[in-house]
């Protein structure tokens, strides 16, 4: 900690420490700066949303038309498989935190993270994990083919592919325990002084309740994955029915995990909206005590909706009905949540940019799929739905118009503070409209597919969903290409510098109105060293005085 205390005394000393950041591959190897840590996860995420896009694309092309034209069906299911893991676990948890690493410490005027090289170490364990479960696909008998759910008995047959993608998920599993611990013991312990939880930033809220939940449920998977590893090598019979072992049982320790791993995926996302919409409605958020306990009771009920996943298992009918009523009742906070949003922007002083076009953008296309959950809910309903293109719809709808929507919308509101410039405001609104059209051309005619019964995981179906499959195909490449345009076009630009110097804060009117926040207290680009002494705060806990 020597490292964070031995500089200025002066919170507002601040430009003078960039000279203290180290230069070189040493500044990245061995980053414990909660900034570069942050940049290094978000750089990541984006390369592994770029692979995972890449094995989506191939799955859209082979389903462009009836028939097998590119890959063999076991091929097929090794794709929807990786793409499946490699967004979760690669692209949209490390995403998040590296936000997390990024925003947590400026918004609450802490010098860093609690464990800077914990942070360190933390994230490389993804880089030998993610190269891991990549070359799976060289392995014999090709990559895990089971689907990212990895359900037994299917696992329990695969070959070496499915060991080699446990170790990696133990690996990702500890890097996300290890970030989970960090977030909490540093928003807990160094807050800086007059923030009061009841004060802090909804962003560090949802984290907070976020990591844990990780810590909750991450050991879950690991003994999921490591009991069907003693099945396959150990003579154990959890999961196998030969040996009096039971299948289901897999699915019900994977949902308990699975479920509130979705909300770990959102909430985040929640908090990035919560920031961006008061900025840019020019109020406050509406309702903040409301948001808080609307997360919270999010996050408690997540872990009693796991079965909602396994209608179709047999359960008895009040176990169904149980489940029914329970995930009902957790679209109770979460509309609270969207109708606060609502109620923020209502009667504000609106105004545009990207970041809020992504924002109601987020609000439209998630509140959808919400509704699709909803719908899914209804047990007699998923009986027909289950395994079917609407499922995919509904959470596809949650996590890439929910989650990366989220993402996008936080790049744009906070990288001018990461960066020190402006990106372009014209090319980041065609980035919105391209993605917004091409991702509901993409996904919203698997609603009609599922509705009319064509199954997921098949890399063939018959003529009748043909031209519903060929509109979802184009869609598909048309949104892939959308984010290379932002990363080639937005991203790298802003990264180089190239842009007109941000203001310290560049989203406050004439009048001094819009976001506020401390992370809005400290020059443009973030010093390498912020708040070396905690900060003196006014009433609001979101202001520096002295």
């Amino acid at each position: 900690m020597s490292a964070l205390t031995d500089h200025h005394d002066n919170a507002h000393d601040e430009h003078d420490h960039h000279e203290h950041a180290p230069a070189g591959w040493r500044r990245w190897v061995y980053a414990t700066n909660h900034k570069d840590i942050g940049t290094l996860y978000l750089l990541f995420s984006f390369t592994m949303l770029m692979f995972g896009g890449v094995l989506a694309l191939l799955l859209r092309l082979e389903l462009f038309q009836p028939g097998l034209q590119f890959v063999n069906p076991e091929l097929f299911n090794q794709l929807t498989t990786m793409h499946g893991l490699i967004m979760v676990f690669g692209a949209i948890m490390p995403a998040f935190v590296g936000f997390a690493n990024w925003m947590i410490p400026l918004q609450i005027g802490a010098p860093d993270m609690a464990f800077a090289r914990m942070n360190n170490f933390s994230f490389w364990l993804m880089i030998p994990a993610s190269i891991m479960l990549a070359s799976t696909f060289f392995l014999p008998g090709g990559a895990p083919s089971g689907g990212w759910t990895i359900y037994a008995p299917l696992s329990l047959q695969m070959g070496p592919g499915m060991d080699v993608g446990i170790f990696a998920l133990h690996i990702l599993g500890a890097s996300s325990i290890m970030g989970s611990i960090n977030i909490i013991v540093t928003i807990l312990n160094m807050r800086a002084p007059g923030m009061t939880l009841m004060k802090m930033p909804m962003f560090c809220w949802t984290w907070l309740i976020t990591a844990y939940l990780l810590i909750a449920v991450m050991p879950v998977l690991a003994g999921a994955i490591t009991m069907t590893l003693t099945d396959r090598h150990f003579g154990t019979s959890f999961f196998n029915p030969a040996g009096g072992g039971d299948p289901v049982m897999f699915q019900h320790i994977f949902w308990f995990f699975g479920h509130p791993e979705v909300y770990i995926m959102i909430l985040p996302a929640f908090g990035i909206i919560s920031q961006i919409i008061p900025a840019f409605s020019r109020k406050r958020l509406f309702g903040y005590a409301s948001m808080v306990y609307a997360t919270g009771s999010i996050a408690i009920l997540s872990f009693v909706v796991w079965a909602h996943h396994m209608f179709t298992t047999g359960m008895p009918v009040t176990g169904q009905l149980f489940f029914m009523y329970s995930t009902m009742l957790i679209a109770v906070p979460t509309g609270v949540k969207v109708f606060n949003w609502i109620a923020t922007m209502w009667r504000g002083s609106m105004s545009f940019e990207t970041p809020m076009l992504f924002a109601v953008g987020f609000i439209f296309v998630f509140t959808i799929g919400g509704l699709s959950g909803v719908i899914l809910s209804v047990a007699p309903i998923d009986i027909q739905l289950q395994d079917t293109y609407y499922v995919v719809a509904h959470f596809h709808y949650v996590l890439v118009a929910g989650s990366l929507y989220a993402m996008f919308a936080g790049f744009y509101y906070w990288s001018p503070k990461w960066t020190g410039v402006m990106y372009n405001e014209t090319r980041g609104k065609i980035h919105f409209w391209w993605s917004l059209i091409a991702f509901n051309v993409t996904f919203f005619p698997m609603h009609f597919l599922g509705l009319a019964g064509m199954p997921r995981r098949y890399a063939d179906y018959p003529m009748q969903f043909a031209d519903f499959n060929a509109i979802a195909s184009v869609g598909a490449f048309f949104f892939g290409f959308a984010q290379v345009y932002f990363f080639v076009f937005i991203v790298i630009p802003t990264m180089r510098g190239k842009g007109v110097p941000a203001k310290q804060n560049p989203w406050v009117d004439e009048g001094g109105v819009g976001a506020v926040g401390l992370e809005w207290e400290v020059a443009s680009p973030a010093p390498f060293h912020t708040f070396a002494t905690p900060p003196k705060l006014d009433a609001s806990a979101t202001r520096v005085i002295g």
